[in-house]
């Protein structure tokens, strides 16, 4: 049988949470700080020491590079060298917390080796050319493991894809520093608050409308809202959110994406809407600042330079959700099974705590670290490095959700309601975004930005 979290119903504590683990007090979110913020130490440590830190390659246009730059001794050991240092920390922690460190081991291993095919697929000139990333691939290769092979049960020990991303965002802290929010400017600060509140509330409303529960709601509107996989990955972990939505929402995120590639730069185009203000409708509605920057490039360097600027402003946004939707959810008065409100054993501060996504904290930790004790130089050395590392954790996340996931629950799960309420949220936040960045960026308040 597949597995998949609609087959196997792989619950939170399935997944890291061991029966007698060593240090019970580390759970899942303290080891992806433990991790992460083990491998940005490490990497700072290394740059002060005048050491650098080359990574694999993956990036070619034809079948002689192949030869020539990926499949060489060279690349090859820094390939194999990432998988030592990854499969090291991960298993420390899966054996301290009382996992079965064999079967892990195997997993991981073979979740790695996914994950580097991904990341060659998407590394192809051709395929990057229009946006296509190793995050589209990875789930891709997964869901096909996940629906259509028969895997070994002991594979589902290594997958772990909260894990996985959530040691990729403490690294990504380090990529959200204030100086560069600075830089963004006030209309891009002011369409990321207009546009992620809208949204959020709107999808919320609808998912409550057509009585979606709270819980896949959160996960929804997040992901619409904000930035996609990694804004409805960051939800479902506040709110100790079900395995099953969040596959199935990441799903969702990837399939739609696509086509909005390639639809919005032409609709730019034949409604001759200004690049600038084309470029900041790009970075209000599109996943990630990859994506942003191939869908501008059809339009033109200023919509790429503007585009990116809002998806920054935007990505910001991913810890101050995450902050404030764990306050709420854990305020929320949860229901015993026979829907009477439940006594809560807790006073709200212990609720607030016990419920709250310790990952944010070393999201959050990282970002103030490079903000303002790295000095510019030294941030602007390391990233590159720590961002192709976070890459890797990204790209296992991926793989592990597309073995959760299973196709037949788009429609079967809630009979398809939140599948409709991601679409008419995602209609409502192009319309919404793309009056915005008229507003903001066509020199109705501000002046018209200058990204020449």
């Amino acid at each position: 049988m597949p597995i998949s979290v609609a087959d196997q119903q792989l619950t939170h504590d399935d997944q890291i949470t061991p029966k007698k683990p060593f240090l019970n007090f580390l759970t899942e979110d303290w080891w992806a700080v433990i991790l992460g913020g083990f491998l940005i130490a490490a990497i700072v440590y290394f740059h002060t020491q005048g050491l650098k830190i080359d990574l694999p390659v993956y990036k070619w246009a034809t079948v002689n590079d192949l030869s020539e730059k990926i499949f060489t001794a060279k690349n090859i050991s820094k390939i194999l060298g990432v998988w030592a240092v990854f499969l090291s920390l991960a298993t420390i922690a899966i054996a301290l917390s009382g996992g079965k460190v064999k079967r892990f081991m195997l997993g991981f291993t073979f979740i790695y080796v996914v994950s580097i095919l991904s990341f060659l697929i998407g590394g192809n000139k051709n395929v990057s050319y229009y946006g296509l990333e190793y995050v589209v691939f990875a789930l891709l290769i997964g869901i096909l493991l996940g629906n259509l092979v028969q895997l070994p049960l002991g594979l589902k020990e290594a997958v772990r894809s909260e894990f996985y991303i959530k040691t990729g965002l403490v690294i990504l802290g380090t990529t959200i520093l204030s100086a560069d929010l600075v830089k963004a400017g006030l209309p891009g600060i002011l369409q990321a608050v207009v546009v992620v509140s809208a949204v959020w509330f709107f999808s919320m409303w609808l998912s409550r409308k057509l009585k979606v529960d709270d819980e896949f709601g959160v996960i929804l509107a997040s992901a619409v809202s904000i930035c996609g996989v990694s804004a409805a990955i960051v939800a479902a972990g506040a709110i100790n959110g079900d395995k099953r939505k969040l596959s199935y929402v990441t799903t969702l995120v990837l399939i739609i994406a696509i086509p909005m590639m390639v639809l919005q730069p032409w609709a730019v185009k034949f409604f001759n809407i200004p690049e600038v203000i084309g470029g900041a409708w790009l970075g209000g509605t599109l996943d990630t600042t990859a994506t942003v920057t191939a869908a501008g490039d059809l339009i033109g360097p200023i919509a790429v330079k503007a585009g990116v600027i809002a998806k920054f402003s935007q990505n910001v946004f991913i810890g101050v959700a995450a902050f404030f939707i764990a306050i709420w959810w854990a305020y929320k008065k949860p229901k015993n099974t026979n829907g009477e409100i439940a006594v809560q054993k807790k006073n709200g501060i212990g609720i607030v705590w016990e419920r709250f996504p310790k990952f944010v904290i070393g999201f959050i930790a990282a970002s103030l670290i490079f903000s303002f004790l790295l000095t510019a130089d030294t941030s602007k050395a390391v990233v590159p490095t720590l961002s192709g590392l976070r890459t890797v954790w990204f790209a296992m996340a991926f793989v592990s959700i597309g073995m959760e996931a299973k196709l037949s629950s788009l429609v079967k799960l809630q009979e398809g309601k939140p599948a409709v309420v991601f679409g008419v949220a995602q209609l409502f936040n192009i319309f919404w975004t793309l009056l915005w960045a008229y507003i903001l960026f066509g020199g109705y308040i501000f002046e018209v930005p200058d990204f020449k």
